[in-house]
């Protein structure tokens, strides 16, 4: 008995949807699974952000950073550990009250609205059920413009 006419091109199609979906090392799209490497383990980041005031001071050699408001200057000390992605670091955490914190540093031009001030990172936070938006520099990258705006 002979296999039905429409098997010979349905089996030619299936092995050109494998062949398709396989590829060939050349033909792949390629991509960096490299962790992020912009920022040394052993820098300190500073994140600054407006409206509301926030900041933050993540001690990348001691695990710690200190969260700040204009109601708390000194800032809240906590434990973070940090993930390099593909595009940048993150950190997470929690305050002594409990409020989870996630900080994501990536790299990109960033300007903080109020001075004349450029930094190297720009940075997202989430403090307990706040958003928050910023900019970021290291005691190795600085930003460029004036000290004390």
């Amino acid at each position: 008995m002979s296999p039905p006419a429409f098997a010979a091109p349905a089996a030619l199609a299936a092995l050109v949807s494998l062949a398709a979906c396989s590829g060939d090392e050349g033909d792949a799209i390629s991509r960096d699974t490299q962790p992020f490497s912009g920022i040394a383990e052993n820098e300190t980041i500073e994140v600054t952000g407006t409206e509301p005031f926030w900041g933050m001071t993540i001690d990348q050699a001691e695990g710690v950073a200190a969260y700040s408001t204009p109601e708390n200057i000194e800032g809240t000390r906590f434990a973070v550990e940090r993930f390099a992605g593909n595009n940048g670091l993150g950190f997470t955490g929690a305050l002594d009250s409990g409020e989870g914190v996630t900080v994501t540093i990536t790299p990109g031009e960033c300007s903080d609205g109020m001075s004349d001030r450029t930094y190297p990172f720009t940075a997202t936070a989430e403090v307990g059920e706040r958003d928050l938006r910023g900019c970021a520099f290291t005691d190795a990258q600085g930003f460029t413009g004036p000290q004390a705006p």
